[in-house]
């Protein structure tokens, strides 16, 4: 791997995890979304410092050249991302339903 390729990815690396630390301490991001992103960020950075563990697990997968291993994990990635947002939005529903359920027992009842 090229060296500018490596300081590319490092840096990738040290600008996303920056930014979730940062997004986090602003608050705009909870902490509990916040680990699968430092886990891509620390991801990248392992990987793009050391490029032979790249290629050993593209060897453990049977995949036939490094982006290939790349594109999986950054399909996996963004699976675990939706399924993520999935139960999040689902629990959501299920308490917007039972707030409007319960508000809805206690307006009063006004005869016409």
């Amino acid at each position: 791997m090229d060296v500018r390729q490596k300081i590319l990815a490092a840096a990738f690396g040290i600008a996303l995890l920056g930014t979730i630390i940062e997004l986090v301490r602003r608050r705009k991001l909870r902490v509990e979304y916040s680990w699968l992103w430092i886990l891509a960020g620390v991801a990248i950075l392992i990987v793009g410092l050391n490029y032979p563990l790249l290629e050993w697990i593209t060897r453990l997968i049977g995949a036939g050249w490094t982006s290939s291993t790349l594109f999986f994990f950054g399909i996996f990635f963004v699976l675990a991302l939706s399924l993520q947002f999935s139960v999040k939005i689902s629990r959501l529903e299920t308490e917007v339903k039972n707030l409007a359920q319960e508000l809805a027992l206690r307006e009063p009842k006004i005869p016409k």
